[in-house]
C-alpha cells in the first residue's frame, strides 16, 4: 500500500534536515538527496515500529497552504 506524505527540507549550517510532517519523524543529511533518503528509511522504521499508526493514515495528499501575516 502506498502512502504520500508531506516532508519539509531546510538547510542548517552544513546539513539538511528533512521532516515528515505526519508523523513528526526527521533526519538529515549532508545534501539535499541524503536527508530524502535518510528520512524514507526513518519513515520506514517507524511504520514498521508503530504498525497501529497505519490505519489513520490517509492515501490523499494533504492540502498545502500559505499564511501571510503583517507583523507591527
Amino acid at each position: 500500500m502506498a502512502y504520500k506524505f508531506t516532508t519539509i527540507i531546510i538547510q542548517e549550517g552544513k546539513w539538511y534536515v528533512a521532516r515528515c510532517l505526519e508523523l513528526g519523524v526527521v533526519s538529515q543529511g549532508k545534501t539535499i538527496e541524503e536527508a530524502q533518503k535518510n528520512l524514507k528509511e526513518a519513515v520506514e522504521l517507524y511504520l514498521e515500529d508503530q504498525p497501529k499508526t497505519k490505519k489513520y493514515l490517509s492515501k490523499k495528499a494533504p492540502l498545502i497552504t500559505s499564511l501571510e501575516l503583517k507583523h507591527a
